[in-house]
């Protein structure tokens, strides 16, 4: 299977944020940009491996801002690294400043999905060549991502994971 650009997988969406979608101070609800983020990644996901995707797993989530009410909001989605079925999306979150159109980052995560069948069997997908600096970091940091959570959960020994040991060496 051909290796493919992760610029391919980049995923992209813009919306407003509406008071029914907002807390008691005006703010967007976590839950709901949550959602808002899985989509993109799941978007993402399919893209690169054009086939079925289920969210595996929500890694890392960081509420650095609130999004007030009449925002518009925008979800930047790529997948950062393939591994055999898997792949890890990173996701970063954009507010816009009315006026001025600058925008502030206000939130990140990074998320895990599976590429399946018809029958919800995990299938092989292409891998990622990652070619800007930001993307070779995300890179590299999946594998030890990866491989903290497999010794975390009991599936992968401390020794040999070999990329976390690297880090200490």
């Amino acid at each position: 299977m051909e290796a493919k650009n992760s610029k391919e997988s980049l995923t992209v969406l813009t919306d407003l944020v509406l008071p029914g979608e907002t807390n008691y101070l005006d703010n967007l609800f976590g839950g709901e940009l949550l959602a808002r983020m899985d989509r993109a990644c799941s978007i993402a996901a399919r893209r690169h491996s054009r086939r079925i995707v289920v969210t595996a797993s929500v890694n890392h989530v960081a509420f650095n801002k609130s999004v007030p009410v009449g925002s518009v909001v925008t979800i930047e989605a790529k997948v950062s690294r393939a591994f055999n079925s898997s792949m890890e999306i990173y996701v970063d979150v954009w507010i816009e400043d009315r006026q001025s159109r600058s925008r502030t980052k206000v939130n990140e995560g990074i998320y895990t999905f599976v590429a399946v069948d018809e029958t919800g069997k995990p299938v092989a997908i292409p891998q990622i060549i990652p070619e800007t600096v930001l993307e070779k970091e995300r890179f590299e940091g999946a594998l030890r991502r990866k491989q903290l959570s497999l010794v975390l959960a009991g599936k992968l020994a401390p020794s040999n994971a070999t990329a976390l040991k690297a880090l200490f060496n």
